[in-house]
């Protein structure tokens, strides 16, 4: 029981996003770091995305049995009952949000509120089997962990903070579309309204272009407020330039399954590396 527990908290998603909320809490630091506010944060946060991510399990418990990547989940297989599922959730966010608000501070505690509520009901409850515009919209949960990590030490929305956020919210939109035109069948079969099953695989693919590109931009951006240094400035370049090549590329992929796959991967390793060398050469050491 206890392992199907975690696993509804989707410890993949939290692992990535408190890497980088970590990150964008590093950045504020400049290297001269509060460790007891720093714990709190990661504390807080990652219990506040687990759950989001528990109650996302308990939402969509009857679409995922029918998806061969999510019907051996606890909850379509009868391991755990949905009520169980949902006092877990809503424990887990009383804790995390609480520990936000008291611990570390009512700004972040705040921008917690906010990810969970776009998370769990905006995109959850509504737009995930409504709208093709579930993962923009969705992105902008998913780009709050190295603002709060950020607002942790600074204790403000600045321009620090904003160009976190877009960090994040260009980089999801284009990693779950990889992810999505691999498993477009099973979308479409499991009812969930996703940009490939509505709009097809080859819109999808145009759509992908311009998050890519402007991560370009937004990662200059950072160097030219000064909270990073030439190694920042070179890796996220390279690496968005790579990542940007690669998607256009796709519009004349003749294996449109191992180029998405390329493409979920880059997404993934795109957005460790830079924030590696974002932690690394934080307040232009380099």
């Amino acid at each position: 029981m206890l392992k199907d527990m975690i696993a509804l908290t989707k410890p993949g998603i939290i692992r990535l996003n408190a890497f980088a909320a970590f990150g964008g809490f590093w950045v504020a630091s400049k290297w001269e770091i509060d460790w007891l506010l720093l714990l709190y944060m990661l504390i807080g946060s990652s219990l506040t995305m687990a759950s989001a991510c528990v109650i996302n399990n308990y939402w969509d418990r009857d679409l995922d049995a029918r998806m061969e990547r999510t019907k051996n989940r606890p909850l379509p297989q009868g391991r755990l009952s949905p009520s169980v599922a949902l006092a877990f959730g809503v424990a887990l966010g009383i804790a995390g949000l609480a520990v936000l608000f008291f611990l570390v501070n009512p700004l972040v505690g705040w921008l917690g509120v906010l990810g969970w509520f776009v998370y769990v009901v905006i995109y959850t409850f509504w737009l995930k089997r409504t709208s093709v515009w579930n993962t923009s919209v969705g992105g902008i949960s998913g780009a709050m962990p190295p603002v709060i990590g950020y607002c942790a030490v600074e204790g403000q929305v600045d321009a620090g903070a904003w160009i976190l956020f877009a960090l994040l919210f260009l980089w999801q939109p284009p990693h779950f579309w990889s992810l999505a035109i691999r498993r477009v069948e099973e979308y479409r079969a499991a009812g969930f309204t996703m940009l490939p099953v509505v709009k097809g695989i080859k819109r999808t693919k145009l759509q992908m272009i311009p998050y890519t590109l402007l991560l370009i931009p937004a990662g200059i951006l950072l160097f030219a407020y000064g909270y990073v240094g030439y190694i920042f400035l070179v890796v996220s370049v390279v690496f968005g330039a790579v990542w940007f090549i690669q998607t256009v590329q796709g519009l004349k992929a003749e294996d449109t399954e191992k180029w998405a796959r390329t493409n979920f991967l880059l997404s993934v390793n795109y957005l460790m590396v830079i924030f590696l060398a974002m932690i690394i050469d934080t307040d232009g050491i380099f």
